[in-house]
């Protein structure tokens, strides 16, 4: 890679000709529930890219409170249309405009310890208000590989079809939302596809910039969750979009991640050559973690784009020289599912 660090990281945004292809194949508007989130913002600006770039007219609709200030402003400078809505009010939920296409973002997952009434809430209860809605949509539903149980490090993960088992409440209301939508999707032959999502990296968060932080800054490293998968966010928001070709009644189960089952410590040390640092550890890794097994979403649409080698030195490149990161940390060390 050549070029600035934010011109590499340009780079590793741009839609991919296979995302350009299937936009074509997509029918109808897009409309990005909750996009005002971590990948929502990235992925409406994929999405947009991608139309320009097919040559197709097809609106993208992002919907959000839009609480980060300049946000909004933001999407629609870049040719995104916005809608500000609280998805929990009915009035507002309502009022929404119909499309063919629904990637569902919306949900909650940190402070739910001491406000689980709200994490049921827009975690479980809204997607049945949205699935009503819109029952006649293809529906992309993000969710994650929390709802597994912790499996064995040298298994390969859990794949699609191993039992939920969720750990704790934001766990157990992640599950409550994919069967909502799993009902309701047989109701009203509604096409559904469940994302389960585990975990997503950009250079402003993500679990490899949490373990390259505290290489740099020297702060002990947790290897009670020694092993991890992780995929470039915008390798996740392209299969995300692509995913809406694959909606299917009864809905279709399908896990995202990288091929790669990843030590913390080779990670944290990895690192640590690249900052010139010696990583700090406490505890010791466990012979369970929570994993994911990606091989069916690599049959559909091959493996993810960015390896973890570009991933790691573009992030070490931002953070030498103060690029931005936001304070969202993944808690990928949490064993007991308290977020």
């Amino acid at each position: 890679m050549i070029g600035s660090i934010k011109e590499q990281y340009q780079a590793l945004l741009r839609p991919s000709d296979v995302l350009v292809n299937d936009m074509k194949a997509i029918e109808g508007d897009i409309i990005l529930l909750g996009v005002g989130g971590k990948m929502g913002p990235a992925l409406a600006r994929l999405a947009k890219q991608a139309v320009d770039k097919a040559g197709v007219q097809k609106r993208i609709i992002g919907i959000s409170r839009f609480s980060e200030a300049g946000l909004e402003e933001e999407l629609q400078q870049a040719g995104i249309e916005t809608i500000s809505a609280d998805l929990l009010n009915e009035k507002d939920l309502k009022s929404l405009p119909d499309a063919k296409n629904i990637i569902y973002l919306a949900g909650t997952k940190f402070g739910t310890t001491g406000n689980e009434s709200f994490t049921w809430a827009i975690n479980s209860y809204l997607p049945g208000r949205v699935a009503e809605k819109y029952h006649s949509s293809n529906i992309v539903v993000f969710s994650t590989g929390n709802i597994y149980p912790l499996t064995s490090v040298s298994g390969g993960g859990a794949s699609e079809d191993l039992a939920p088992q969720p750990i704790g409440e934001y766990a157990q209301s992640c599950l409550g939302r994919e069967r909502i939508f799993q009902h309701f999707g047989l109701k009203n032959n509604t096409p559904l596809l469940i994302y389960r999502l585990n975990y997503a990296n950009d250079v402003s968060y993500g679990v490899l910039l949490e373990i390259a932080k505290a290489v740099m800054a020297e702060k002990p490293i947790d290897l009670a969750m020694g092993n991890v998968n992780v995929i470039w966010q915008g390798d996740a928001n392209e299969i995300a979009i692509r995913c809406l070709l694959h909606c299917s009644v009864p809905s279709k189960i399908l896990n995202v991640t990288g091929p790669e089952t990843l030590s913390v410590r080779w990670l944290a040390n990895q690192f640590g050559v690249l900052f010139g640092k010696s990583p700090i550890f406490v505890n010791d890794e466990q012979p369970t973690a929570l994993l994911s097994n990606a091989s069916e979403s690599f049959r559909i649409f091959g493996y993810p784009h960015i390896p973890l080698k570009t991933m790691m030195n573009l992030l070490v490149g931002w953070l030498n020289e103060g690029g931005k990161t936001i304070n969202k940390e993944t808690h990928f060390q949490e064993r007991k599912g308290q977020f």
